[in-house]
């Protein structure tokens, strides 16, 4: 007579149930520590400076929206989000453009040298920035585009062309080839087939990748501080830093954060209406 040996799912399941209850409480503290600090933020920037020294934890008596046109035209943050909106925009449609067929010639062709321009390229990702801010300085004084912000702009592209580059690289490969080699049976050029074919299917990493270049470029202070220190042209966390220390001890903290909510809408924005976006273009290279 057999005796039925009865598999151990049970013991499974309980595993698996106090996995996921774990994994979701990590998932709800960490949630809690993003979220707080964001909602504190909105919450004084509505506040006089007196409620948020006396009662910081406590909602606005008012909603005090003479804190925001303040900040918009008396610290000129109108000025500094025009300079960064030119500047991320430029650089922005710039990045993907050459960092979208950069890519695209090195997952799609061999040719020699494929390999080492490829290397060049995530080299730069682990070059540190801080060491070519002094070069920086002097090349782009020496052409005349220091403090100015199409030089900006050139900067931005190749400080974020190693990422774009490297993250376009896999997304390209994943794609069908036969889909570009009917287009060139079809008599389409390389370019037609890149422009007309390949880049509209690979939108999903072109989104992802161009919301990372944006929180990275929107949020970018370093380069800026060294390579425009014009007062006219400076951009959206220069005029934050320049808001917080102009007054001294005597600093309009109300203004404060409402020029910083100012600064943290765009970027949350960007990423709500592009979330759907950018989980499938980090996802869409895991099935083939």
């Amino acid at each position: 007579m057999k005796t039925k040996v009865q598999p151990a799912a049970p013991a499974k399941k309980a595993s698996g149930s106090v996995l996921n209850v774990f994994s979701h409480g990590v998932l709800v503290i960490w949630a809690i520590m993003v979220v707080l600090p964001l909602l504190w933020a909105v919450m004084t920037s509505f506040k006089t400076d007196r409620a948020i020294f006396t009662s910081p934890w406590s909602l606005p008596d008012s909603l005090h929206f003479e804190n925001w046109s303040r900040a918009w035209s008396q610290a000129h943050m109108s000025d500094y989000f025009l300079n960064t909106i030119l500047v991320v925009g430029g650089s922005l449609i710039g990045t993907l453009l050459f960092g979208s067929m950069a890519a695209y010639v090195l997952a799609r062709f061999d040719f020699p040298g494929n390999r080492f321009i490829y290397f060049l390229f995530i080299g730069g990702m682990s070059f540190p920035i801080m060491l070519a801010l002094v070069p920086l300085f002097y090349v782009l004084n020496n052409v005349s585009l220091l403090n100015t912000l199409h030089g900006l702009i050139l900067v931005y592209i190749a400080y974020s062309l190693p990422f774009t580059v490297f993250f376009l690289t896999a997304f390209f490969r994943t794609l069908p080839s036969s889909v570009a080699e009917a287009a060139m049976i079809d008599g389409a050029s390389h370019t037609r087939t890149f422009f007309q074919v390949m880049l509209p299917m690979a939108k999903p990493g072109l989104i992802s990748v161009g919301i990372f270049n944006f929180l990275g470029q929107w949020n970018q202070y370093m380069l800026p501080t060294v390579l425009n220190t014009d007062p006219d042209r400076k951009v959206l966390s220069q005029g934050l830093v320049e808001l917080a220390v102009s007054q001294g001890y005597k600093g309009d903290w109300s203004g404060l954060f409402a020029g910083l909510v100012m600064a943290m809408l765009p970027v949350l924005a960007a990423y709500i209406i592009f979330q759907r976006q950018v989980v499938a273009g980090l996802t869409a290279g895991a099935i083939k």
